[in-house]
C-alpha cells in the first residue's frame, strides 16, 4: 500500500520549522567566516598565501558546512508516506507499510520523545515533543499530529495503532490546552525520568496503552 497520493496535501512535520533557527545559522556561518579569514590573514604573515588560505579553510568549512547541511534538513508528510530531506538525498518511509512503529523516550534536562519507524533496514525517528525539567516544552504542532495519527492509523501493526490512539489523546489536550499532566507524551516522558534512566528508553505496549 503507497499513501503517497498526489492528492495529499504535504504537511510540515518538523518539531522546530528549520525557519526559526535560520538567523542563527546565518549569523553563526558569517562568524566563521570571518574567522577563517581572520586566520588566514594572520597565518599570512608567518606563511605564504596558499599555507594560509587553506588553514583558514579548515577552521571555516566545518563551521559553513553544518550551517549548510542543517538548513537543507525538512521533514514532511504526504498522505502516509514520511519524506526526511537531508543534505544528500531524501528518505522516503511509508507508515501503511511500517514493519516496526515505536515511541522512545530521551531522558535528560531536555527530554524529548520520538517516534520511531522500521520499514525493512531503513528507520526514521520523528521528534514529537520536547520537555525540560522545568516542566516547560515544544510540541508538535496540530495538523502534523492529527496527520501523523490518521498515517498510523492505516498501518496494520497493532502497535501503530495504538500509538495513533495516543496521537489522537495529546490532540484533544493540545485542543484545549490541558496541563502538561493531561498530555499524554508528556505523561510519557515523565514515566521515563522516574525510572532514572539515562539511555533512550523504548516505551513498552503496556506503557503505551496507559498514555492513550
Amino acid at each position: 500500500m503507497n499513501g503517497d497520493s498526489g492528492r495529499a496535501e504535504p504537511v510540515g512535520i518538523d518539531l522546530v520549522a528549520p525557519e526559526v533557527f535560520a538567523p542563527m545559522l546565518r549569523k553563526l556561518a558569517l562568524a566563521a567566516l570571518g574567522v577563517g579569514v581572520g586566520v588566514t590573514l594572520l597565518s599570512a604573515i608567518w606563511l605564504s598565501w596558499l599555507p594560509a588560505l587553506v588553514l583558514g579553510l579548515v577552521v571555516a568549512v566545518p563551521t559553513i558546512g553544518y550551517v549548510f547541511a542543517f538548513g537543507r534538513r525538512r521533514m514532511w508528510l504526504s498522505g502516509t508516506v514520511i519524506h526526511a530531506h537531508r543534505l544528500v538525498g531524501e528518505r522516503r518511509i511509508d507508515l501503511a507499510a511500517a514493519t516496526g512503529v515505536q515511541l522512545l523516550v530521551f531522558p535528560g534536562r531536555l527530554s524529548r520523545i520520538v517516534l520511531r519507524v522500521t520499514a525493512g533496514a531503513d528507520t526514521q525517528l520523528v521528534p514529537l515533543a520536547m520537555y525540560t525539567d522545568a516542566d516547560s516544552g515544544r510540541e508538535l504542532h496540530l495538523l502534523g499530529l492529527r496527520k501523523l495519527a490518521d498515517a498510523l492509523a492505516a498501518s496494520e501493526l497493532a502497535a501503530a495503532v495504538a500509538i495513533s490512539e495516543v496521537l489522537v489523546q495529546q490532540l484533544r489536550a493540545e485542543a484545549r490546552d490541558a496541563g502538561l499532566t493531561e498530555r499524554p507524551l508528556y505523561r510519557g516522558v515523565r514515566l521515563v525520568r522516574a525510572k532514572d534512566a539515562v539511555s533512550p528508553v523504548v516505551l513498552s505496549d503496556t506503557e503505551v496503552a496507559e498514555l492513550g
